[in-house]
């Protein structure tokens, strides 16, 4: 069985913790795969590097997400952060989604890590926070927010040394 580090509030953690961490996350991802039929499906990327990210959220009558999944590709960090943060999104309501914190992330992340990647580490928390946004028009008029995109075989990266 894996160890999974979990950043601690109290105890102090080193750089090496926090890559740990994100390790951890990048090779045992929790939530990582596809929901069916979702009420919520969000595509992020950052086409400078090659990230790609898919979320999928399911929520109940009272807007709370009951599961979330992710789908995607890319660096270390991309992925890493998109896996703390499925752990995070499930129990919120959208407007919990809409108020997250970017710094949090990233603190949670070890900022000194992935001060370099922003972009990286903020995909995830980015994308949903925009279905968030979008969600309440979409339900108004009673259709769930589907958003899928197609990529190109380059822009995947499929095929590239």
């Amino acid at each position: 069985m894996a160890t999974c580090y979990l950043p601690h509030p109290i105890l102090k953690m080193t750089r090496q913790d926090y890559i740990e961490f994100i390790l951890d996350h990048y090779n045992n991802p929790h939530h990582k795969g596809k929901l069916e039929d979702p009420d919520i499906l969000v595509n992020g990327g950052n086409p400078g590097c090659g990230d790609i990210v898919t979320i999928y959220v399911k929520l109940d009558e009272n807007d709370r997400i009951t599961d979330a999944m992710f789908d995607g590709q890319g660096c270390t960090i991309s992925m890493a952060a998109s896996s703390v943060l499925m752990d995070k999104l499930i129990g919120k309501t959208i407007a919990d989604v809409d108020a997250m914190d970017y710094n949090e992330m990233l603190e949670e992340l070890g900022r000194e890590v992935v001060q370099s990647r922003i972009r990286c580490a903020t995909l995830a928390i980015d994308t949903i926070k925009g279905g968030a946004r979008q969600y309440p028009s979409h339900k108004a008029t009673g259709k769930k927010l589907i958003a899928p995109i197609v990529l190109s075989e380059t822009f995947r990266g499929d095929g590239l040394e």
